[in-house]
């Protein structure tokens, strides 16, 4: 290997690229790839010394990968139409299609064809604390390389790629279809509710059904109370099996009791199944960290790799804002707006926002009145657009990339991962047409969706596309979310409202943060108890979020031992995720400041160009500051003073 190094160095070669390349190369070359001479004569044959054929190769191999990695996305995205879109029939062979990841072997191809070790060779990774040294002189071309040699860190034989996604495609579906009747949910009295026809599907939904409680003042809180009760069995697994997906028993989710036709019926818990889809996903992650070097668990996969934002040094920013004196002094006020003690439930309290103060059956009937299907809402992206500042050509151009697809889970945002290709808005839509609920997530996705457009079809050069990481992508989702009621015509004119705003994205912060803490520590328990069962899982998970609530919440509510972080449905379907959330709070505020004063259609074209640079070089460029919580806690000290 150094004798290639020194022989190539004599070609005038740029001597520090070219033994990145080398040793790179040589970490994922194998004895079936050939001996140590093959070895040492493909580096000699393929290494680029010529900065103008390098460029020349660089560009012909981004073309290529987008056109290969474009169409993989298509057809995943079209084999998964079935399973994720109410349009369909159910039938289980739809969830093997869906389960089957097409993609899966091309990167294997890629080394046996020498694709792969002829880019690693001359488009190098570079570490995350060398792209912060470099983040602000290389050029955009650099950038470009540097990214493209992301594509090839590790050798992950393409069975144990496949096992993961079909894992990942399984839990999907068990999201999808954890539904909970609540018009058959009853008290000790046999009281219920909520009307008869009203399923909501976990977590999502019954989270947002609490808070739109918060403006009910007739029953509101024995609502919030009995979904809470709900969460606390889906999350012990004491939940009867029965009663998920079911309308046919009545459940009393306080003592746990199932009744058919008013008779009392033996109804076992859930086997702890969803523990097993976490276990499962572990298993099949972990079995792929030894083909990593450098980033050898999921953790180090997710934060170092996808985030570019270290989990020890996440953990530290969150414990740092978790434990703000703001916290309490909020807490304080929400307590005094409710008139009554802090539930373990108020973490998600909506009373800062406009719509606090609505009805919602009557922004249901409005939403169902104005888009009575996905066709009506995918005709008026357009009009959203130019309510939000962009200007008729421009919103047409991006409208025209977006495709609405109703949900049969609770929605989501799937980019087209190549230009000619649209992103798909898919959020839920009864019989009835869009209620408010599916209408929120829905301005949520349109957010994600612009910034697929703008990242994909606006930036420099495909190895460029998308952003940093997902939190920032979130952030946009989380500022088009909170002008769900502007899109509707609907203003808020309050001269606190700028305060109040604050003090929601404080709260919601402080909210997800901790279940980002959770997420993070669960995972760390697994790698340490790798033959644990899915029972000893979830005693754990329990145990750690008792432990995360007691920390940080306990000091706050005045309430200890509660579990309620643990209901997050994306610690099954997107391990390791949440975090971005939290992030994307901390970005949302952050570009918000930025967009203050100035035209919001211009400026989220700029800011969402920019394309893949790290985390807090993003942030630079769009802001001209750091990635920071700090911003976020000072404005809700400003806001507190205020109020006062």
């Amino acid at each position: 290997m150094n004798q290639t190094i020194t022989k190539l160095s004599e070609a005038n070669a740029d001597k520090a690229l070219l033994e990145k390349g080398v040793k790179h190369v040589a970490k994922l070359w194998r004895a079936s790839d050939g001996t140590i001479a093959e070895f040492e004569n493909f580096c000699e044959k393929n290494y680029i010394t010529s900065s103008e054929e390098r460029e020349l190769v660089f560009h012909k191999i981004s073309r290529n990968i987008e056109i290969i990695t474009g169409h993989f996305n298509k057809i995943n995205l079209d084999l998964l139409a079935p399973v994720q879109l109410n349009t369909f029939k159910q039938h289980p062979i739809d969830n093997y299609f869906g389960a089957y990841s097409v993609d899966a072997h091309w990167l294997d191809d890629f080394y046996k064809n020498k694709i792969a070790f002829i880019i690693a060779l001359n488009f190098p990774p570079f570490s995350l604390e060398e792209k912060e040294m470099h983040a602000k002189t290389w050029s955009r071309l650099q950038w470009a390389y540097a990214r493209l040699g992301d594509m090839f860190t590790a050798r992950v034989p393409a069975e144990l790629l496949q096992n993961a996604n079909k894992v990942a495609a399984d839990n999907d579906l068990y999201i999808a279809d954890y539904n909970i009747y609540m018009g058959h949910l009853t008290d000790a009295n046999g009281n219920t509710f909520f009307p008869k026809d009203k399923v909501l599907l976990s977590h999502w939904n019954l989270r947002d059904e609490l808070k739109a409680n918060y403006v009910n003042k007739k029953d509101g809180l024995q609502k919030q109370k009995m979904i809470y009760q709900v969460m606390q069995r889906i999350i012990s697994q004491e939940i009867p099996e029965k009663v998920i997906n079911s309308g046919a028993y009545e459940w009393n989710p306080y003592s746990n009791l199932v009744y058919q036709n008013g008779k009392q019926i033996d109804a076992s818990p859930e086997p702890n199944e969803r523990y097993q889809q976490i276990l499962n996903t572990f298993h099949a992650n972990k079995a792929i960290d030894a083909y990593y070097p450098d980033q050898n668990t999921f953790i180090k996969r997710q934060y170092d790799g996808a985030k570019e934002i270290s989990a020890e040094n996440t953990e530290k920013i969150f414990t740092a804002f978790l434990k703000s004196e703001e916290t309490k002094k909020v807490g304080e006020l929400i307590k005094k707006r409710l008139g009554r003690d802090l539930e373990p439930f108020d973490i998600w309290y909506d009373g800062f926002k406009a719509r606090s103060g609505m009805d919602e059956s009557k922004l249901d009937a409005m939403t169902r009145k104005l888009y009575p299907n996905a066709k009506a809402l995918e005709a008026n992206l357009p009009n959203l657009l130019m309510k939000l500042g962009f200007k008729k050509e421009r919103a047409q151009f991006i409208a025209n990339h977006v495709s609405v697809d109703p949900a049969r889970g609770s929605g989501h945002a799937w980019g087209g991962a190549m230009k000619g290709l649209k992103s798909h808005l898919r959020t839920r839509i009864g019989k009835k047409g869009m209620d408010y609920k599916g209408y929120n997530i829905a301005i949520h996705e349109f957010g994600h969706n612009v910034e697929q457009t703008i990242s994909m079809y606006n930036v420099d050069d495909f190895m460029m596309n998308g952003v940093p990481n997902t939190a920032f992508t979130e952030a946009l989702a989380f500022i088009f979310q909170k002008r769900d009621m502007l899109l509707l015509g609907i203003n808020d004119n309050s001269p606190q409202k700028d305060a109040f705003k604050k003090l929601d994205l404080f709260w919601s912060a402080y909210e997800i943060m901790g279940v980002s803490l959770l997420d993070i520590r669960m995972w760390k328990w697994m790698y340490a108890n790798p033959d644990a069962n899915a029972a000893q899982l979830r005693d754990a998970t329990m145990q750690i979020a008792k432990e995360v609530w007691n920390e940080f919440y306990a000091p706050v509510y005045g309430i200890k031992d509660q579990t309620i972080l643990a209901i997050y449905s994306h610690m099954l379907n997107s391990p390791l995720y949440l975090s971005n959330y939290a992030f994307g709070n901390i970005i949302e505020f952050q570009l918000e400041q930025q967009l203050k004063g100035r035209n919001f259609a211009t400026e989220v074209d700029r800011i969402f160009r920019q394309g893949r640079l790290t985390p807090n070089q993003w942030m630079v460029e769009a802001t001209g500051n750091d990635l920071s919580a700090q911003p976020l806690l000072n404005a809700a000290k400003e806001a507190l003073e205020e109020l006062n």
